[in-house]
């Protein structure tokens, strides 16, 4: 009998299932309420965890999958099915869930031989604790006898596991849920579920931005109610949602969205860090919350040499040559992301630090202080002399001539571009938030589309001829804030290299769904549709107006969007961003009429 503070993980899986055969958001909102209004508060939590795909936030760093070959090899253990029988059939369906589920649906399972299960009937009711404690053993056995245990332990939950339970249970070890649930719409059916109306989404937002972990935000919510939500804090060790830039192509209406002045910095070419410290304990966080501090270990010993013993700064990883002190591509600091040799790479590909933002220091959140005060604070701790951490280099501006002479000397530098900062009374931090408080000015915004754009995958058309068994182009999105979707704006197929290709089923697998995802608005019918979550850097010949794309849909003309023009993937698979940090159709816009007005003045 399942205890009143647990829920039966059938039940779970019954909304999985009508989660994921509908395409609409509305409806996705409806059903996330009422099983959260089901769940008990002991294990709500766990159960927005699991709906994600996860065990813990993602900056906790623990990670589920688990390769197919244990997989498979666990459901044959269930089962009583040969693996190879197992294999021969996975290579059929496709889906190692739907293998399982296929699999447990046959009468008289062999199981029970191998001593998971007795006769027919003597199963027990898997419930979401169960289930999930059996994950997180899976997800945390490491070392000498870690695949034995890992393979037995999923086996006994399968042997438990009726058909349908089987498929969700496998597709989550292996991270193919396919739910493709947004945080924002969690945070919308946690508002109605507990408070009886959206108006309390806000509230719930801004602790998110400070607490990135919903099943913490929902049982805070659920047991405590809502004041106690408002009251959640910053706090180290725990990584806040970072603030978002706006983009413009012009320096006089830069300087003038800015109120007459601005602090100008260099865009550097590297990997944005969220650096925590407090004592003798330091943590990296990157743009997406990952927890990088094992790639970094030198960053992290840059971070105890600062003059306070608990903050949390911002700044940016770039790769140089110690030779010529020259900063390097971001394609070079990539080769620090390793699990192993990170000691070989440390000196291969040696790192420093540019500091631009304060958030928090010593016990005092600094986000509410405009961009002037947060400067002169990160100024006094950074220290003196060091090559290793240093301030970004920052110039304040008031006229569009000093602003682009900035611009110039960044990009000989070996940056992007500039990052222009509001310096006035308002110039707060927002956390996760994209405003006009911040304006990216990158390189080349005053010709064609010669800047890149980052787009998000969210279908795919099948190849011919010597694309024959991958795709032969991919669909891609900007992101729309306001709406939380994303608008196609182009079909990309060239700039792909044979390895690429071949890799692009495997990459794009884990994401593939049978319907257009509820938050992809699109008039094209993609061949194969995936949840938005890849994205990649695009270049083409110029924005242009089409009434085949939604992006800016009615926004520029009536009855037309806006597309690119011969798009070209760089090579440059953006990992290192969530999709919603993708290019927005604002922006996208602001190119368009860049172009414009560059094509009108010649």
């Amino acid at each position: 009998m399942v205890s009143a503070n647990d829920l039966p993980y059938s039940v779970l899986v019954e909304f999985y299932e009508k989660i994921e055969s509908t395409s609409s958001r509305l409806a996705m909102t409806d059903y996330l309420v009422s099983l959260f209004k089901r769940t008990p508060v002991d294990v709500l939590d766990k159960v927005i965890y699991l709906t994600q795909g996860q065990l813990r936030p993602d900056y906790e760093g623990v990670e589920l999958g688990v390769a197919e070959k244990l997989t498979l090899r666990a459901i044959s253990k269930a089962t009583g099915v040969p693996v190879k029988n197992v294999e021969e059939l996975y290579k059929k369906v496709g889906d190692p869930g739907v293998v399982a589920e296929q699999l447990l649906s046959r009468p008289k399972q062999a199981a029970g031989l191998l001593g998971f299960i007795g006769e027919e009937g003597t199963k027990r009711e898997l419930t979401v604790s169960q289930v999930y404690n059996a994950l997180m053993k899976i997800a945390l056995a490491s070392g000498e006898g870690s695949q034995d245990t890992k393979i037995n332990t999923l086996a006994s939950l399968l042997s438990d596991a009726k058909p349908k339970e089987a498929k969700y249970i496998v597709r989550t070890v292996t991270g193919r849920l396919r739910l493709g649930i947004a945080d924002m719409t969690i945070l919308d059916a946690l508002a109605v579920a507990f408070t009886g109306s959206k108006a309390a989404r806000d509230i719930l937002e801004r602790a998110y931005t400070k607490r990135p972990d919903l099943g913490f935000i929902a049982k805070e919510l659920a047991s405590k109610g809502i004041d106690t939500v408002k009251s959640i804090k910053i706090e180290v060790g725990i990584p806040i949602l970072p603030m978002l830039a706006e983009r413009l192509s012009d320096p006089a209406e830069i300087i003038e969205k800015l109120g007459g002045q601005c602090l100008v910095e260099y865009k550097y070419d590297g990997e944005r860090v969220q650096a925590h410290r407090k004592g003798d304990k330091v943590w990296l966080f990157s743009r997406r919350l990952e927890n990088i501090t094992h790639h970094y270990p030198d960053v992290v010993s840059y971070m105890t040499s600062l003059k306070a013993e608990e903050f949390i700064v911002e700044g940016e990883i770039v790769a140089y040559n110690p030779d010529t002190g020259e900063m390097l591509p971001f394609q070079e600091l990539m080769h620090r992301r390793r699990k192993y040799d990170v000691d070989k790479a440390m000196k291969e590909y040696p790192v420093r630090v540019y500091l631009f933002d304060v958030i928090y220091l010593n016990g005092e959140e600094m986000i509410e202080k405009p961009l002037p005060e947060r400067r002169k604070v990160l100024e006094s701790i950074v220290p003196e002399g060091s090559d290793d951490v240093l301030l970004s280099m920052a110039k304040l501006v008031d006229n569009p001539k000093d602003l682009l002479l900035f611009f110039e000397e960044a990009i000989s530098e070996g940056c992007e571009g500039v990052m222009c900062k509001s310096v006035s009374a308002q110039s707060v931090y927002q956390m996760g938030a994209r405003g006009w408080l911040w304006i990216k000015f990158k390189r080349d915004y005053r010709m064609e589309m010669t800047d890149t754009v980052d787009l998000v995958v969210v279908g795919a058309f099948h190849g011919r001829g010597k694309r024959a068994g991958t795709y032969g182009a991919l669909l891609m999105a900007a992101y729309d804030p306001g709406s939380d979707t994303f608008k196609t704006v182009c079909k990309v197929g060239t700039g792909f290299t044979d390895e690429d290709l071949a890799n692009l089923p495997k990459l794009l697998e884990p994401y593939r769904i049978p319907h257009r995802h509820p938050r992809v608005v699109s008039r094209i019918e993609a061949d194969v549709w995936f949840v938005p979550a890849v994205v990649l850097e695009i270049i083409g010949a110029e924005i242009t107006l089409s009434p085949l794309h939604t992006c800016a849909l009615g926004k520029i003309e009536a009855e037309s969007g806006l597309a690119i023009r011969f798009p070209r993937f760089t090579g440059r698979y953006r990992f290192d961003k969530k999709p919603e940090q993708a290019t927005t159709e604002a922006e996208l816009i602001e190119m368009y009429k860049s172009q414009r007005k560059t094509v009108l003045q010649q």
